[in-house]
């Protein structure tokens, strides 16, 4: 599932920017689609232009009954008759999403046969500190088994001391949840954590989900502002 919206607060209209000839949007659901990992890809939209953007262009859509706050609570009402395990969450604005990493998310459902994972999730290493300081960028902290502590968009850990060989994870946009748990989302009141960093995973860790990361060396452009739109081009060459 591929949530988009077309009003996004930073950049307005992102996902129909063009990249090399095609919309963000439909760059992104085409790399989805060339994964070959998924029994179906939809992209799940409030928008009129980005609907008739995806059909146009031969991909699978699904227009939102209800309004939404989140991504998890639009994928939620588009899956909630479907018969389904896992669902993946690619974001619509992630057009070099790629095979591999999703691979590994999707490994750490294989292996949790007591189903104790209620979501897995990807995470990259930054070593540039104005990437670890930037608000726009969400920044993950782990416990010993990679278990998610808490995410948000302030430095974390901070570095007080200097002598430490501190490592900072970029949260990537990528989820993949057993649909129970995206259900459950639904319907657990937003709390101030979650309402403070406008992180909407913060609200699984707030009512006691376990989210699984995955260290990932792909990078990748998130397409937030202007400005990654043009670094998203010259990567594209």
């Amino acid at each position: 599932m591929i949530p988009a919206r077309y009003a996004a607060s930073r950049f307005p209209g992102k996902l129909m920017q063009d990249l090399a000839g095609k919309s963000v949007i439909v760059r992104t659901y085409e790399a989805t689609i060339a994964t070959n990992l998924f029994d179906d890809v939809y992209v799940v939209t409030d928008s009129d232009i980005i609907y008739n953007e995806i059909i146009s262009n031969g991909g699978k859509a699904i227009m939102s009954i209800a309004e939404h706050e989140s991504g998890s609570d639009r994928i939620a009402e588009a899956v909630a008759n479907i018969d389904c395990d896992i669902v993946v969450n690619v974001q619509g604005d992630e057009p070099f999403t790629e095979r591999k990493s999703l691979e590994k998310v999707l490994e750490v459902f294989k292996d949790d046969n007591q189903k104790t994972i209620d979501l897995a999730s990807l995470m990259v290493e930054i070593r540039d500190w104005d990437e670890i300081s930037n608000p726009n960028t969400v920044k993950v902290i782990v416990d010993q088994n990679r278990f998610a502590l808490y995410f948000s968009r302030s430095p974390i850990p901070y570095p007080r001391d200097k002598n430490v060989d501190t490592r900072y994870f970029k949260h990537k946009g990528i989820y993949a949840f057993r649909k129970q748990a995206l259900l459950d989302f639904t319907v657990l009141p937003m709390q101030f954590l979650e309402a403070s960093e406008k992180i909407e995973c913060i609200r699984y860790l707030e009512y006691g989900k376990k989210i699984k990361m995955v260290e990932t060396t792909v990078e990748g452009v998130e397409i937030d502002t202007p400005e990654d739109l043009e670094k998203a081009k010259r990567l594209w060459k």
